[in-house]
């Protein structure tokens, strides 16, 4: 049997375990996910920032997963991009902070950090990364 760690540092475990009709193996199912789906997210990310509309695929696509896995922190900080660049597609011109991509692009290094290395210390096989 796999031990499925019941905290993984920057993740509300406990709410997303809850979420999963508290089955456990559930949400470590979607964490290896997380960790294989989103190995490249950064740079695909990066490549897309220009392209607004391209832009917030990939930061929604990351908010979802973020949040489905309890990335509290990372799901938040793709929230606050998300929001900005969908007021700029809506037309608005709104500013969007340097630092917010700066803050994602943390968050999203110490969240997949975190379920990378817990992954692997499972005994289960990390993706190949860009």
């Amino acid at each position: 049997m796999m031990l499925i760690p019941q905290k993984l540092d920057g993740f509300d475990v406990e709410d997303a375990v809850a979420r999963m009709l508290d089955r456990p193996e559930l949400w470590w199912q979607a964490v290896g996910f997380f960790v294989h789906h989103f190995a490249g997210w950064k740079t695909t990310w990066q490549a897309s920032v220009g392209d607004d509309a391209a832009e917030r695929r990939q930061v929604h696509a990351l908010r979802s997963a973020a949040a489905n896995v309890g990335a509290v922190t990372l799901a938040a900080a793709a929230e606050r991009l998300e929001k900005a660049l969908l007021s700029r597609l809506d037309g608005k011109p709104e500013e969007i902070p340097g630092n917010w991509r700066t803050l994602l692009g943390e968050a999203f290094d110490r969240a997949w950090g975190a379920a990378a290395r817990a992954w692997q210390d499972a005994g289960c096989d990390l993706p190949e990364r860009p």
